[in-house]
């Protein structure tokens, strides 16, 4: 577990920054549980499995909230002490596992992951929000995860559609939110912070935090588990359009049996509690 004064800084930077490195979360037993975990996912496609940025080279892939996955992801979660961490570091009492997603970036050169909020794509809002980042193998600097400090604090842009033909295309009409700054282009403009990521290391960000995946190059192969949380200060929130319907069918009839997809029913400010959301501390 963290030293004190760690978790301390620790909980300073993720308040200020929305954004914390947290060094040795996990020992080399944690580390095996992450990996079998991961190559679970891999070898088990939920239904929303799929390739990212479809049709530029190299192979972008994701797998989240398969419905089966918690039996694979409990000891991870439970036997390691993150759950603990994670909690202490955005100040809940209680936690709850929003859900479990893995990345793979392998093959060729692969672009960077567009910048972009998390928290556009979900119908929820609140302090106690936090998303894990886990490598599964050591990550540069210069290839690692980067972010904006301090913009989990507003406003939330309009977000990317992920649209491998148009990087500029946004998710909902362009008079709803803000529009997403062009970050990459005016990268002189913009603190940028990022970091050498060690087995072991875990990153905990805000997910309304600005962000953005660096490159990879041929011949490399990242993966990443990627684990999302809500607390106590968690609420309901509204989303433009009725939600992501093209993409999570969130309010949609084929939503239904959905947690997400109930919560994106209910009115803003909705205290955002669902017995599908398995209860971690």
């Amino acid at each position: 577990m963290l030293v004190s004064t760690r978790l301390r800084e620790c909980q300073t930077e993720f308040l200020q920054d929305g954004v914390t490195v947290v060094r040795g979360a996990l020992d080399a037993e944690g580390m095996q549980l992450a990996v079998h975990a991961y190559q679970w996912s891999l070898q088990h496609p939920g239904p929303g499995a799929r390739r990212v940025l479809g049709g530029l080279p190299g192979s972008f892939y994701q797998d989240h909230a398969n419905p089966i996955a918690w039996p694979i992801y409990q000891p991870l979660l439970c036997a390691t002490g993150l759950t603990d961490v994670v909690a202490d570091v955005i100040g809940s009492r209680s936690l709850w596992l929003l859900y479990e997603q893995i990345w793979l970036k392998s093959g060729d050169n692969i672009a960077r992951t567009p910048w972009h909020q998390d928290l556009p794509y979900v119908p929820m809002a609140g302090e106690h929000l936090a998303t894990v980042w886990l490598n599964l193998d050591p990550v540069p600097r210069e290839r690692s995860l980067e972010f904006i400090p301090g913009s989990h604090r507003g406003p939330l842009y309009n977000p990317t559609a992920f649209d491998p033909t148009d990087r500029t295309k946004a998710m909902f009409a362009h008079d709803v939110w803000p529009a997403l700054p062009d970050i990459e282009s005016e990268r002189s403009r913009w603190n940028i912070v990022s970091w050498d990521i060690d087995l072991g290391d875990v990153i905990i960000f805000h997910p309304a935090v600005l962000h953005g995946g660096a490159p990879t190059r041929a011949g490399e192969c990242r993966r990443t588990v990627s684990l999302r949380f809500f607390g106590d200060d968690v609420c309901c929130a509204a989303r433009p359009e009725s939600g992501l319907y093209e993409v999570d069918k969130l309010t949609t009839e084929d939503g239904h049996n959905n947690p997400m997809a109930e919560m994106a029913r209910q009115p803003p400010g909705t205290t955002f509690r669902h017995q599908g959301f398995m209860k971690l501390r």
